[in-house]
């Protein structure tokens, strides 16, 4: 005899809406998860990599330009809505912000996710297998308590490491591998 499996009824965006506004609501597969607001730590690392990335990027100011690069923007992706701590795309292809909408349709071409305890399983197991799913092209994650960056490509369906760095390494990470990042800065308090 089987047991009984009790199905919840499919999260949608009105359950991420009710959310209490000190908490961030995602949805991945169907389901509900909700995270608190990035503590200290985890908001250091995320502020300090759009601060390096920006510049060259985004600005080209040191570096090739041709990147939006945003934090924390909300990406609703098919059933999914994900809440990367940052993300950017190629101008090719998003030449301008859409600011008519309250979220992103378009699949970013990187992803960056700051671990912490209450959300690294997710990111790295469901969250990831979305982030393939729509064709992200490169994942980064990033964990301030172990002062670590992974660099990950997307390899036909499933995500490839391409780097592992740690501490204060200076090292060139995919796809803003024009420039040098020194990794010290980002656990700089």
């Amino acid at each position: 005899m089987m047991p009984m499996t009790r199905m919840l009824p499919e999260a949608t965006y009105a359950d991420v809406l009710a959310l209490p506004e000190h908490v961030v609501g995602e949805i991945v597969d169907g389901e509900l998860f909700v995270s608190p607001r990035p503590a200290p730590r985890h908001a250091l690392a995320a502020s300090a990599i759009g601060e390096e990335l920006g510049p060259p990027f985004k600005r080209g100011r040191g570096g090739p330009g041709g990147w939006m690069i945003l934090s924390e923007p909300e990406l609703h992706l098919g059933r999914d809505v994900l809440v990367p701590d940052l993300a950017g795309w190629r101008r090719e292809r998003m030449p301008e912000v859409p600011v008519d909408e309250a979220y992103f349709t378009l699949a970013a071409d990187w992803v960056c996710e700051v671990l912490s305890p209450s959300t690294a399983r997710l990111d790295r197991t469901r969250k990831l297998a979305a982030y393939a799913r729509n064709r992200v092209g490169h994942v980064w994650f990033v964990d301030g308590l172990a002062q670590t960056l992974e660099v990950l490509r997307l390899d036909a369906d499933t995500y490839r490491i391409v780097l592992t760095a740690a501490a204060a390494e200076r090292v060139r990470a995919e796809p803003f591998d024009a420039i040098e990042l020194d990794l010290a800065i980002l656990w700089q308090r």
